[in-house]
């Protein structure tokens, strides 16, 4: 067990925010006291990871008391606003990977350090009492997280004293423009799916690449007119782009992601993972695509990645759409004729992470 140095002189950090989780346990209690709560529930499995996600709480707050210098406030994951951020020089994310991203969409400028506790990982014991079980799925892979439970003490005090192994996360940047509004998405750290919201409607869309401009190149009549004929002049906060190599899409939808996000759900549906989380590239995956027999796919992959700088231009051609953020809590609705723009400029996200890599 680490001594633990409270010392004030070194401390990095000193006014700490701390995010916990709600589990399922605590949602679906509240169901229950409302008479809706699933019959098949297992309650005793989910009282157990509630136990030991409470336990892995507890422990840290104590920890967090024993640096007398340190400050720190609480926030339940759900209830986090950009207004707990006020004053906060480092952002604890207690939970799993779920609680790292919802906290770290509320980082836009990325200037707060944001470090992931996985608050109840697999054991091997507890694994045991499930036969043929070598893992349970159910908990959090904790891949954005810095360490767990166990070995908490040994790295709280590194991160506090100056250690640690803080990373720049590269981030996507998504714009939506309607007829009438432009929308930034906040950033997202792994992944972007854009789809019909149901899984059994084609999603059709028109894709291709963003070019800047020349401003001076064309009088306003002249772009007026290239823009009538030809439909390939776009605009982005007040710019105007070309946009070139299109192609009407009929599929599932599409994936785009980070290289921190590459090796999750974008490597499930047959995409790349990216080695260096640490790149500067984006991927994007069509989803089931359905080409007509004989078109080739040398253009325009299926999936491929995108050079640092790229902006992707989508115009949505299907009555309902939805851009899924970082998984299925945080959504944006599409309409059709919303134009989407996704690069990686984005302001990275400073993340605490272990001194190895793992795979997801």
């Amino acid at each position: 067990m680490a001594s633990l140095n409270v010392g004030g002189p070194s401390v990095r950090f000193k006014n700490l925010l701390v995010v916990i989780k709600q589990t399922a346990y605590e949602e679906y209690s509240q169901l229950k006291l409302r008479g809706q709560a699933p019959k098949a529930l297992r309650w005793k499995r989910l009282e157990q990871r509630y136990r030991s996600h409470h336990q892995c709480v507890t422990d840290l707050l104590a920890l967090l008391r024993k640096h007398h210098v340190v400050q720190f406030s609480c926030v339940n994951r759900v209830d986090l606003d950009r207004q707990h951020l006020s004053g906060v020089d480092l952002i604890v994310a207690i939970g799993g990977d779920g609680t790292v991203l919802s906290s770290a969409h509320f980082v836009d400028h990325g200037t707060i350090p944001l470090l992931g506790i996985n608050s109840d990982p697999n054991k091997s014991g507890e694994d045991t009492q499930v036969k043929k079980k070598k893992s349970d799925e159910r908990r959090s892979h904790g891949a954005l997280c810095m360490f767990t439970a166990s070995d908490m003490e040994e790295g709280l005090q590194k991160v506090l004293y100056g250690g640690g192994n803080l990373q720049k996360r590269t981030r996507l940047r998504c714009k939506v423009k309607s007829t009438f509004s432009e929308t930034q998405l906040v950033p997202a750290l792994n992944d972007l799916l854009i789809a019909n919201p149901s899984p059994a409607a084609v999603s059709r869309y028109r894709m291709g690449w963003m070019n800047l401009r020349d401003q001076d190149a064309y009088s306003p009549e002249e772009e007026h007119e290239h823009e009538r004929l030809y439909g390939t002049v776009t605009r982005f906060g007040g710019q105007s782009y070309d946009v070139s190599d299109s192609l009407n899409v009929w599929s599932s939808g599409m994936w785009v992601c980070t290289a921190t996000g590459s090796p999750a759900a974008v490597a499930a549906a047959g995409g790349k993972p990216m080695p260096n989380l640490q790149d500067d590239s984006l991927q994007y995956l069509i989803r089931e695509h359905m080409r007509e027999r004989g078109t080739p796919n040398n253009d325009f992959p299926d999936n491929a990645l995108m050079e640092n700088g790229k902006k992707l231009h989508i115009r949505w051609n299907s009555q309902m759409g939805r851009i899924f953020v970082d998984g299925s809590h945080l959504t944006h609705q599409l309409e059709l004729g919303d134009e989407i723009m996704i690069d990686n400029k984005a302001p990275p996200l400073q993340l605490y992470t272990r001194d190895f890599e793992e795979d997801y």
